[in-house]
């Protein structure tokens, strides 16, 4: 295998392709991790607190979560990149190890997210999309932006997150759904999508009221997770496995409310497209001419600082900038305007021949930027324009009485170099073979990791061999487990055994918590509504700590308790109800979930009755919770 994987790595290190498709995954993942922070903050008592505004245990948790936040904004827009991408990395391991979220609160995607956020730190990805490149521009101002081109990478940049990442979890999860019998049965869709608990609040029973078209479907998730390790290099399958997968994911976060585990994952697909097509999108979406020609003193630092940002933000390249020293004697429609009066303001020309200069050039530079076009007609609107004419008069009156230099320049700071170009980098025969070696080695290693999660997890367990019955078979599991938890914690590999059989067999009830008001009408919490779904923003990890842990199929008497604890104190709390006040009823209502088809699942899991089987009551602190009804517990009735 060594052999083989360094012979393979020689090839493709040397393939150099266009980066513009790692930038664009940071700035997604970077926009994934914001929004499931800003659902940390939503919720941060309902997930932290031990008891939601009662019992508050980690007061500060809002500000580290506010750094959080400013990481992952600064990862999007790639600022200092190499630094925020590290210290997201380390975001997600302390919250998703040494937090609630580890237990209670697993949000599906964690270890995946991790896994990601691994293999970014060692991409070129400041190299397109990211304001570094604008830094890395700016500490030279005097040089022309024509000067800076989005670098080359190795091919093993896009290749080798995308087989780990995506590959691996996807011959994982084949393996675990071989084991599941409503997945055989070509119903791994329609099962959890038949569930009120795991639905969004789109109304899909006219897709899932078709058999054929839903065995198609499960059927067709089991081909492509097989095949998609050995046909991901076959340039003529791979449009079908992008189409697929984007398909797949899409239909995850649509169809059901686990919405960042489909984002997640969707926008690995931004890796899997060929790097190709990107350069084609390129030369497709950029006009052939500019349609704006603008005029800059070439010699003067912040004029050229000027230039650079503003082309840099212009993904259409619709604006030419010319120097005016070098240029204006070309352009007759220029030849009235005086040296001095092209080096005081800026000055455009249009396609048709119009001049104009200062304030309206800059607003013609938004409009035919096309994507900032409103901000240019704003700066055109009366009043804001008389504004900022001022404005840019005192400025420019400014500059041409006391001329700019190279000491008048902020500095932006030096650009760090990232990871990849001091491991990945593959210029030198001698040092790239050195490189290659480690590089095969720590692929072994991965694998490796893998093959003992799926093993142990994965077959083993299926299977229902008895690991420990030997003291040679103990050491080897304590061994097997140790090294899934330090795959799982800061690799992400981890057992991917999702929504299978053992999740829904024996799924006969469901519950939700209402209130009675003071004139005696009942209410449900904003949390799981009338026909048993979950209602947003309670999706995500707060759908996993409901669906997954306090109401399962065997459900256990503390956790559901712990759960309707913290429900009633957080939801209560936002209602505005006084909790000491308020009697908070436990209603159950039976759903079905077989493993084989039965038209109408959905339809009848959201109807039918519900039953109050306890009472929930708040007395300062504490809660007292009395069951009056029969209600399904470890497969036994309890009163």
């Amino acid at each position: 295998m060594y052999k083989f994987l360094n012979a393979r790595l020689s090839v493709l290190a040397r393939q150099q392709v266009s980066a513009t498709g790692l930038g664009l995954f940071r700035a997604l993942f970077g926009l994934v991790t914001l929004q499931e922070v800003f659902f940390l903050i939503y919720f941060n008592h309902l997930i932290f607190d031990p008891v939601p505004y009662l019992d508050v245990e980690f007061p500060m948790i809002v500000i580290f979560l506010g750094v959080w936040a400013a990481v992952s904004a600064c990862v999007v827009v790639g600022w200092h990149s190499q630094v925020t991408i590290v210290a997201n990395y380390i975001f997600w391991i302390v919250f998703v190890n040494f937090t609630p979220m580890q237990r209670d609160f697993d949000g599906g995607f964690d270890a995946f997210m991790i896994g990601a956020n691994f293999f970014l730190m060692f991409l070129p990805h400041n190299n397109a999309f990211a304001l570094d490149g604008l830094r890395l521009k700016l500490q030279k101002p005097l040089v022309h932006y024509s000067n800076y081109q989005i670098k080359q990478v190795s091919i093993l940049a896009y290749s080798i997150p995308v087989i780990v990442c995506l590959g691996f979890l996807y011959f994982d999860s084949v393996v675990h759904k071989m084991f599941a019998e409503h997945w055989r049965n070509g119903l791994g869709v329609w099962l959890p999508a038949s569930h009120p608990l795991y639905i969004s609040a789109l109304d899909m029973e006219w897709f899932l009221e078709n058999e054929f078209l839903q065995k198609t479907i499960g059927y067709t998730i089991i081909v492509f997770q097989i095949a998609f390790l050995f046909m991901l290099n076959n340039k003529y399958l791979r449009p079908l496995l992008i189409l697929i997968g984007i398909g797949l994911h899409l239909g995850i976060t649509l169809v059901l409310n686990i919405y960042p585990f489909g984002m997640g994952m969707l926008i690995f697909y931004v890796l899997v497209i060929p790097p190709q097509w990107y350069q084609r999108a390129g030369q497709w979406m950029t006009v052939s001419l500019p349609t704006l020609t603008v005029f800059y003193d070439e010699q003067c630092p912040l004029c050229n600082r000027t230039v650079l940002i503003l082309n840099h933000f212009d993904v259409f390249k619709t604006i030419d900038f010319k120097g005016a020293q070098s240029f204006a004697s070309d352009y007759a429609s220029l030849s009235h305007l005086e040296m001095n009066e092209l080096m005081t303001d800026l000055y455009a020309l249009d396609k048709t021949g119009r001049v104009c200069s200062g304030v309206d050039t800059y607003a013609r530079i938004l409009i035919n930027m096309r994507y900032p076009c409103f901000l240019g007609w704003v700066l055109l609107a009366p009043g804001i324009n008389h504004i900022a004419v001022q404005v840019y008069r005192r400025i420019a009156d400014f500059r041409s009485r006391v001329p700019c230099d190279e000491t008048c320049l902020v500095s932006v700071g030096a650009v760090n170099s990232n990871w990849y170009e001091q491991m990945f980098d593959f210029n030198d025969d001698k040092v790239d073979r050195k490189k290659i070696r480690k590089l095969s080695k720590f692929l072994i290693i991965l694998i490796f990791f893998q093959l003992n999660t799926t093993l142990h997890y994965g077959v083993l367990f299926r299977l229902g061999v008895d690991t420990k019955s030997s003291a040679l078979g103990q050491a080897l599991t304590g061994v097997s487990n140790s090294m899934t938890l330090i795959s799982h914690t800061f690799l992400g590999i981890t057992p991917h055994a999702l929504y299978l059989h053992d999740h829904f067999e024996g799924y006969r009830q469901l519950v939700a918590i209402s209130y009675t008001d003071d004139a005696g009408k009942q209410h449900f919490l904003p949390f799981v509504n009338e026909q048993g779904r979950m209602l947003a923003p309670n999706w995500g990890r707060v759908h996993s700590m409901w669906a997954n842990i306090a109401v399962t199929p065997k459900i256990n008497q503390w956790r559901l308790q712990k759960a309707i604890i913290k429900v009633t104190a957080f939801w209560g709390k936002h209602v505005g109800l006084s909790l000491d006040q308020t009697e908070f009823n436990i209603l159950v209502k039976p759903i079905k979930m077989p493993f084989q088809w039965e038209p109408g699942l959905r339809r009848k899991n959201l109807s039918g009755e519900w039953k109050t089987v306890g009472i929930a009551q708040w007395n300062g602190k504490n809660m007292h919770i009395s069951f009056n009804e029969s209600i399904i517990f470890h497969d036994q009735l309890i009163k």
